[in-house]
Parts: C-alpha cells; structure tokens; sequence
C-alpha cells in the first residue's frame, strides 16, 4: 500500500467539485492521486458524514482539502484514523460546539451577507426547507472577481445552494486538534472575510500562505494552492528507512 496520502478535495457552499478544474491538472501532472466527491450541502454533521465515508473507502492515507464550507466538512470528517492532514483553502476552521453563523459573526460581515437568495424546498413529512445561494448577477464580483467572466458566469448560474440549517449547526469535533494544518488566506476575499479566515488558521495552528485572490483561489491561483498541498503532502508522507 503506498504511503503518499491521496488527495480528497472537499468543495464548498454555492459550489460544486468543478470548482477545482484548474488544480485537479496540476495535482495529477505531478503524480498526485486525487478524489473529487460531490458534497451534498444539506447539513454540516451529515455532510460530513458523507466525506468520511468516502475518505474510508480510500483504503489508504488521506490528506483533506477544503474550501470555503468544504473546510468545516473537512474539519469535521477529519478526525478519520486515515487522515493525515488538513489543508484549508479560504475556509472555515472551526471549534468544537462553534457553527458558521457563529465564527462569522465574531467579524464585519462580508459582501456577501447582502447577496444571499433564499428559497424553499420540499422535506418529505416535515415543513419545507430553505436553500441559501448567491444573487446570480452578483456572484462574479463577490466570488469569481479574478476569474474569467466567462467562466464566473457559469460558475454562477450552475450553484450547488447550501440549506440554511447548515449555518447554525454545531461542528461536534475539530480534526485539527490532533492533525496538522494548512491554510491558504485569500486576503481580496469578498465572500468570506479574511479575518475570518486568519483568525481560524491561528487557532488551528495551522501553517498559513496568503494569496492575493478572490474567494476561488484555486481557480485563479491553481499553480500556486498545488504547491501548497504537495507542500503538506511532504510533510506527512513518511520517509524511507
């Protein structure tokens, strides 16, 4: 069995495992192994969940990325035997007991507070649930701002909504606790803000890269987050005797 982590790639809110196009080339050109799972976005403990058991399945080490909410997942689904490390991409770091609404609220609020789209969905024998996702004309310039347009508008029109309830639900552990962390700041973040970010990244201890990036740094700076996670992946693949 090899000793090299695979790479599981975690997406995030308002996304989908597209989102990471530009870096999966990178990875794979270097020889990575890489796992792109599509994230239900209905709930973080279930979300999460559903990564570990895609992370169990692997059969081997596992190094966790995540962006954006995909780092509450990762947060979350990390504490499985075979993960070996975090690292975060413009994410969320969170305590155990903490939600998203709550780290959030400890910070100015980004633009994207104001853009927010709420509709109702239908919940087999309960009332109907709510999907959050992103004003379509506004998400270029609060997500995508150095992406193609081309591209930010099909990223916009083609979101993956999280359900509200996934804002205020808990994280009932934090993976790194008890495994090292990376974590990549995209300092012209106007999605979440980059304090949020920061102060996250602190707590968790984590090594800390800041880009000067949109909110998809891994679109807009792939060469760059593909460093970063080989970066990680040397420091926790085991060396030869």
């Amino acid at each position: 069995m090899s000793t090299t982590p695979t790479v599981v790639l975690v997406h995030g809110a308002f996304a989908d495992a597209s989102s990471f196009a530009k870096l999966i080339p990178e990875l794979l050109g270097s020889g990575v192994k890489v796992v792109a799972p599509a994230v239900p976005n209905r709930s973080l403990t279930g979300d999460a969940q559903y990564i570990a058991s895609v992370i169990r399945q692997i059969g081997g080490p596992v190094l966790l990325v995540g962006h954006s909410y995909g780092g509450a997942v990762i947060t979350v689904a990390g504490v499985e035997e075979n993960v070996k490390g975090l690292v975060y991409l413009s994410g969320y770091a969170l305590a155990e007991g903490e939600s998203l609404g709550q780290l959030q609220g400890g910070f100015p609020d980004s633009d994207l507070a104001q853009a927010l789209v709420y509709t109702k969905f239908p919940v087999p024998g309960a009332e109907d649930g709510t999907d959050v996702s992103v004003d379509v004309e506004k998400f270029p310039a609060i997500f995508a701002h150095d992406v193609d347009p081309e591209l930010a508008q099909v990223l916009a029109v083609s979101q993956r909504p999280l359900t509200g309830f996934a804002f205020g639900e808990p994280a009932p552990v934090a993976a790194w606790r008890t495994k090292p962390s990376w974590g990549v700041v995209s300092s012209s973040d106007h999605t979440i803000n980059p304090d949020v970010e920061r102060f996250g990244y602190q707590r968790a201890g984590a090594t800390v890269t800041e880009i000067d990036s949109s909110h998809l740094v891994m679109l807009s700076h792939p060469k760059q987050v593909a460093d970063i996670i080989r970066e990680a992946l040397a420091a926790v693949t085991p060396t030869a005797a």
